[in-house]
């Protein structure tokens, strides 16, 4: 760890979307119960103000990311992108966190905001030049533990897996709302997310449509969930089915979703960050993985959460190329092509969703 035994002001390098800024929450309360009087600041995408505001326990303020090559999560601005570390020279972070992948591209960005001291991953065999505060980036795991190694790594107090979702009181009051509007109370619901922000992570919407219709067979209520931009998506399912559906694109806050899916008898959802906002409230949920890692990316707790992936998971150290792996930028994602291998069986999917609903005394299959 630094030499500095209480940093005053820390940064954490994160620029990217909502479900990976869930993930890096039990890695955030290592680094409060290390130090919990530091400043920390998010550096991160000019989004995340949400996230911030939901954890000040955790953060207390964020940094917009400005861009950097290499990085594809941000458009590239140049001038913006040295102004941003031109300031943080002048003023500089007591210790600066790279927790944006395995560095390929980001520990040069860490780097020149010239904090006095830095910590974070490296690609495995290119250890040379960086301080013992750095570690191999695991190629391997859950997202949770990847980034959990390097607290163990600076030797900071244990603070468990488990991700949260704090519900605040407007979330509540939104989610009372949209109660009132649904006649919600006393109903048992089911909620299907057939969206994702990149559409080859998407289970088609027939696929979505044939479940949604056995769950509604079975006496259960069907709400479509997703961003106002996911609607043609959701009508898609909701077009297909012979039964009725609610399609709710559009009419939730990040955080009445989170009320919504409080009361939820399941989630059924692809790999997106609705996924992890189900974890954190402990709501049961299918994860259909289509182009994406579901070893990296699905929950932690395998008896509440089933994953389901088009192909068998694959490690991903972002090295080089193999077996089909390309590596996307700093390490972050990778894409297979499904064709290549098997499907996700809809009916398996169908079975694990009535597990979960029997284990919680909702649904029996007709």
């Amino acid at each position: 760890m630094p030499s500095a035994s209480s940093p005053a002001r820390i940064a954490v390098l994160r620029a990217l979307h909502l479900g990976d800024l869930l993930c890096a929450v039990p890695f955030l309360r290592c680094l409060r119960a290390a130090y919990p009087e530091a400043d920390v600041t998010l550096i991160g995408l000019s989004g995340s103000d949400g996230f911030v505001a939901r954890f000040p326990n955790l953060v207390d303020r964020l940094l917009p990311f400005p861009s950097f090559p290499g990085v594809p999560e941000t458009p590239q601005r140049p001038g913006e992108a040295v102004a941003f570390l031109q300031a943080c020279q002048r003023d500089p972070f007591d210790l600066a966190l790279q927790l944006h992948g395995s560095g390929r591209h980001t520990n040069a960005f860490v780097s020149l905001m010239g904090a006095r001291a830095s910590a974070g991953f490296f690609l495995p065999g290119e250890e040379k030049g960086y301080p013992s505060t750095y570690r191999a980036y695991p190629g391997h795991g859950p997202e949770v533990k990847r980034l959990l190694a390097l607290a163990r790594h600076l030797g900071w107090p244990e603070s468990g897996e488990d991700l949260e979702f704090p519900l605040l009181d407007a979330d509540r009051a939104a989610y009372g709302r949209l109660d009132t509007a649904l006649g919600l109370s006393g109903t048992d619901y089911v909620c299907l997310h057939p969206g994702a922000r990149d559409p080859l992570r998407r289970w088609p919407p027939r696929e979505f449509a044939r479940l949604a219709d056995a769950l509604a067979s079975s006496g259960l209520r069907v709400l479509l969930t997703g961003e106002a931009g996911e609607r043609p998506i959701a009508e898609a399912v909701a077009a297909a089915m012979h039964r009725g559906a609610e399609v709710l694109c559009g009419r939730t806050t990040l955080g009445s979703l989170g009320g919504l899916l409080e009361g939820a008898r399941l989630l059924v959802t692809n790999d997106t960050g609705v996924s992890h906002i189900a974890a954190a409230l402990c709501v049961p949920s299918v994860v259909l993985f289509l182009h994406s890692d579901a070893e990296r990316w699905a929950p932690l707790d395998r008896e509440l959460h089933k994953a389901f992936a088009a192909e068998a998971a694959m490690g991903n150290s972002c090295l080089h190329e193999v077996g089909g792996h390309r590596c996307l930028a700093d390490g972050c994602r990778f894409r297979r092509r499904v064709a290549a291998g098997r499907p996700i069986d809809r009916e398996e999917v169908l079975s694990a969703a009535f597990s979960l609903l029997e284990a919680r005394g909702a649904g029996a299959r007709a």
